[in-house]
């Protein structure tokens, strides 16, 4: 990491020799850029409370901006800045504000903003369309350092290795109820994800990142990769997904047989250590309570209906693992429909009880993707019963401390098979709210925050970065589920909430950790973890040996911070700021707590990483690699993303046969090859024709080989299909393996066919 640092820092004095005047913090922008398509605005503060007045950092910008190109300083843009609320001081964060606006630029590139009146500039950015798929990828990663019982290796941890952890005397493979640690009570519980800076893992804390994780797949799957990095790189999964099951792998680990959910694994008291291969603590486990079996039964089935999109049969067999989980999970709730109250007997560390209220709340979710995963009615009619209980819809009012719950009520309102009256029920509130929640859309169109991210003052509080990662995902559902038609001004609010969490917020600080490789200028330095602890190797990214692994989300804002009455003062920042400088870089445990600001947990990093994937673009892979139907790498979506006159490249793994389980069409000039020796399997599952070319196109088909299962042809033509050494096996064809409906069929050397 430091050898990185040097060279960036010495890349930075050509810069500083080319480019003109000094970096100013007060020239906010998102640090790693902007797509091409969205909302683009420079933030300009000059503070009138906190740290930055007290130390008399003034700054009032120009009247007039540019936007200029890094590589030669030529201007390409330049506009008048606007005041926000006519120079009325932004009362969450203390300044008076303006707002440079370029969104009318859309070139890629890399740029900087720059203020000639006082020969000062921001840090450099770019603009382009994939400018987060790398971030992506690092805030993915987090889940795999976060991984509890598994090596972390230098081919794919870089700096942050370390052994297995938690693997040792009674610990996760001989993991003892807490308040009888006999031999007889002992569970193999190994595996999952640490929950936050320290070792413990809870189900219920899980509820938040599986459901946010897995609806990023679900709404989007063919953005998720396959190339992160992570020991499962290669294997024909999104990697999303390759996380995803290693906590579902240790949630199933923690249901009993009768169905119920053990509530977590911790040691009973603070203790850990770094690297976390070096915490020797015994581990104990909670007892099932009915709040973790209503949680995990939701996980279950969120992650089934994941699962079952990838289109590999292999993770489909685990998607129906899942699934009875769930509907197990679902009948012991049935026979035992009181809810739990636990008291945490044998633990100092956090009691994840939730309440009665939350319990409904989780019951009602798990019905709506128990009912999409079965069909069966039963689960249809729970929700129906029951989705009025829940306060979003009792208020009319939406809001981003129940964002799972309000996803999946929206999830139900475009089911098929959903009740209609329910549907139209569920959409008119959050519509209703949408349009009338001062937090909402009228927060967006009076500008109610300085730096367009805006929550109600209270919100910010412990952890405030998950509530604004999930308020920005409010409006992005929205767009999901068609409830407005203006687009563009739901994809520009969601937005806003990413730029303050890249940067645009009043401490200029990226809210996540190490990122100076990947883009990032200001990054959290520090951050609360008992891994990247202080005083260690990972201390600081800028002064220890390494730092913290890239691409954690530190806590947040905490207006409400203070320190253990030990320590015996006030630390400021955070204390006596207003909120939105209520922040310190810091990582000292007690007395001070820094945890109360800094710490990471995987509820921020679900929250964070589901509102960036809205922002990724589809990758257009043209080299196939997945031989299954649907999802990244496969053939269906580089047909859907080439450009006409495009060469598409099969190079499955060897024993592989590419499956069509649904009918491709093609719908532009493609050539279609094998890059192997010898012919690629493919083989038709789908209802009619398995490939469908339309009028006027023309399609090259070279070294295939084609089998049947049960479609109705192979091919269907209607445009001019050229087949070169291709052969046709037509067993299962229940009617022509080529059907010529109009247009030209050729043939090129040998072309055989199998009656």
């Amino acid at each position: 990491m430091k050898t990185s640092l040097v060279c960036a820092f010495l890349l930075g004095l050509t810069w500083l020799r080319a480019q003109p005047g000094t970096i100013t913090e007060h020239l906010k922008i998102d640090q790693f850029g902007y797509p091409t398509d969205v909302e683009k605005i420079c933030v300009i503060n000059n503070p009138t409370a906190g740290f930055d007045f007290n130390a008399g950092d003034f700054y009032t910008p120009g009247n007039t901006l540019k936007l200029c190109k890094a590589s030669d300083n030529s201007i390409v843009f330049s506009a008048n800045i606007s005041s926000w609320h006519n120079n009325t001081s932004y009362s969450q964060s203390g300044d008076l504000v303006w707002w440079f606006n370029f969104s009318t630029y859309t070139t890629p590139g890399t740029y900087y903003v720059y203020d000639p009146s006082n020969n000062k500039r921001s840090f450099n950015f770019d603009i382009r369309d994939d400018v987060y798929t790398n971030v992506l990828r690092h805030a993915v990663r987090m889940f795999y350092y976060q991984r509890s019982g598994f090596a972390k290796t230098a081919q794919y941890a870089g700096d942050w290795t370390d052994g297995a952890s938690h693997l040792g005397t009674q610990q996760d493979l001989d993991c003892r109820l807490v308040t009888n640690p006999v031999a007889s009570t002992s569970k193999q519980l190994q595996g999952g994800w640490f929950d936050a800076g320290d070792y413990n893992k809870y189900v219920n804390f899980a509820y938040e990142p599986i459901h946010d994780l897995c609806l990023a797949y679900i709404e989007r799957p063919d953005i998720w990769t396959d190339d992160y990095n992570i020991p499962e790189s290669g294997n024909g999964n999104p990697d999303l997904l390759d996380e995803v099951k290693r906590e579902t792998d240790w949630l199933l680990r923690m249901q009993e047989s009768n169905g119920s959910v053990l509530m977590k694994v911790s040691v009973t008291d603070y203790s850990a250590a770094s690297p976390p291969s070096a915490d020797s603590g015994f581990r104990r486990y909670g007892p099932a309570q009915a709040s973790a079996t209503r949680m995990a039964c939701s996980m279950y089935a969120v992650a089934a209906i994941a699962f079952n999109m990838t289109g590999n049969p292999t993770m489909q067999l685990y998607a129906d693992t899942l699934e009875l989980a769930a509907i197990n999970a679902w009948n012991w709730l049935i026979a035992n429909p009181a809810f739990s109250n636990y008291n945490n007997a044998g633990f100092l560390s956090a009691n994840p009880e939730i309440s009665s209220y939350q319990q409904t709340s989780a019951q009602v979710g798990a019905a709506v993707l128990l009912f999409a995963l079965t069909g069966n009615t039963t689960y249809r009619n729970y929700v129906d019963n029951n989705y009025t209980q829940i306060q979003p819809i009792q208020w009319t009012y939406w809001y981003c401390w129940e964002s799972i719950i309000q996803d999946l009520l929206l999830y139900y309102s475009v089911m098929p098979g959903g009740t209609a009256a329910v549907k139209t029920a569920i959409r008119n509130s959050f519509s209703n709210s949408m349009t009338n929640s001062g937090n909402l859309l009228p927060a967006i169109t009076n500008a109610s925050c300085a730096y367009r991210a805006f929550m109600n003052d209270g919100d910010n509080t412990w952890g405030s970065n998950r509530p604004r990662g999930h308020t920005g995902s409010i409006f992005y559902n929205v767009i999901t589920y068609a409830i407005n038609a203006n687009t563009s001004l739901y994809r520009n609010a969601a937005i806003g909430y990413l730029n303050f969490l890249h940067g645009v917020n009043p401490i200029t600080r990226v809210q996540l950790t190490n990122m100076y490789d990947y883009g990032a200028e200001k990054c959290a330095n520090q951050m609360y973890h008992s891994w990247f602890a202080d005083g260690t190797n990972y201390d600081d990214a800028i002064t220890s040996l390494y730092g913290p692994a890239p691409g954690y989300q530190p806590g947040g804002f905490n207006p409400n911070y203070t320190p253990d009455p030990a320590y015996g003062g006030t630390i400021v920042p955070p204390q006596n700021q207003p909120s939105l400088k209520s922040y310190k870089d810091w990582n000292t445990s007690w007395p001070e707590n820094s945890w109360e600001v800094t710490e990471t947990s995987i509820s921020n990093q679900g929250s964070y990483v589901k509102l960036l994937s809205k922002f990724v673009p589809v990758p257009c892979v043209k080299t196939i690699t997945n031989p299954y139907d649907a999802g990244y790498g496969t053939l269906r979506q580089a047909v859907a993303c080439a450009n006409a006159g495009d060469t598409i490249k099969l190079k499955l793994p060897a024993g592989a046969t590419l499956q069509l389980a649904t009918q491709l069409v093609i719908n532009k000039n493609l050539v279609i090859i094998n890059s192997l020796t010898g012919q690629a399997l493919v083989n038709c599952t789908s209802t009619g024709a398995g490939i469908v070319i339309n009028s006027g196109k023309t399609v090259h088909l070279f070294d295939l080989s084609f089998t049947a299962f049960s479609c109705t042809n192979i091919i269907q033509n209607s445009g001019n299909m050229h087949l070169h050494h291709v052969k046709f096996d037509a067993t299962g064809v229940t009617s022509n393996v080529l059907k010529n409906l109009s247009g030209e069929a050729r043939v090129y050397g040998l072309v055989e066919l199998k009656q």
